[in-house]
């Protein structure tokens, strides 16, 4: 058992605290909107843009380098929730998305 808890999609309130871990390409091409972007293997050396007060909702691409994340970041004293499917199921939700290119957000 887990000592955090994912969440499906829909159960993520509108004006949630969202970390994107994807990698830049994959935030380029569509993220959800308003969400902070750091890279999995860059939020150790970029812990200070978190705010430990959030409560931060995590998410990737389909909900395996979100759960890493969490695990790491609730060790660290922070309040973290996976977002189980991740992207995939964000977009397949219609939750609002953009994008960094001047293109339609889609999820690579």
């Amino acid at each position: 058992m887990s000592d955090f808890e994912t969440v499906p999609v829909g159960d993520v309130p509108a004006d949630a605290k969202i970390l994107d871990v994807r990698e830049d390409y994959e935030w380029v091409a569509g993220h959800a909107e308003g969400a902070l972007h750091i890279p999995l293997d860059q939020i150790p050396g970029r812990l200070d843009e978190l705010d430990p007060d959030d409560d931060l909702y995590v998410i990737c691409r389909t909900g395996g380098r979100s759960y890493r994340a969490v695990q790491w970041l609730v060790g660290q004293g922070y309040t973290a929730t996976n977002i189980g499917g991740g992207m995939d199921m964000w977009f397949e939700t219609g939750r609002p998305m953009v994008s960094e290119n001047g293109l339609k957000p889609v999820v690579l």
